[in-house]
This record gives structure tokens, sequence and C-alpha cells, in this order.
């Protein structure tokens, strides 16, 4: 380490935002599409069953790797390389 050649990085700058443990994306994704189920469709239960399945599902991704959501979205977007 060479002095001057160090700055302190705040952690927040460098961790993803995640929203009760999973990506904000993923948690919008998930919330936006259990409201409609609940309000629009009039499906409470099944709204907050989706909820809390796909929830659960997007913390355990996170856990493993935080950027789960964009990779996934990544993927989806490319062709496959044999296909």
């Amino acid at each position: 380490m060479i002095d001057g050649f160090t700055i302190p990085i705040h952690r927040s700058l460098t961790e993803d935002i995640l929203i009760g443990g999973a990506p904000r994306a993923a948690t919008l994704l998930n919330g936006t599409i259990a409201a409609a189920l609940g309000l629009g469709l009039h499906q409470w239960v099944a709204g907050l069953i989706f909820w809390i399945v796909t929830q659960g599902i997007c913390v355990f991704a996170a856990k493993r790797d935080p950027k789960f959501f964009e990779v996934l979205s990544r993927h989806v977007r490319h062709k496959g390389y044999l296909a």
C-alpha cells in the first residue's frame, strides 16, 4: 500500500439495494403482480399466496447471489448459443 492512494468507500456504495431481502426490481414486480391479483381480480388469497411464495424464492436466490435478477433478465434477453 502506498500512502495517499487509498480511499475509504462506504459499504452502501458497493452493495445492491434490497427490499425485504430481495432485489428492488424483483420485489416491485412481485408486489405489482400480487396487487393486480388481489385488487384487480378480487382474489385476495391468491395474491397474498403469490406474494409470499415469490418473495421467499427471491430472498432465497438473493442470499446465494444478490445480482440474480439482473443475470436472469440478461439470460432471458439473449439468444442461446446453439439455438
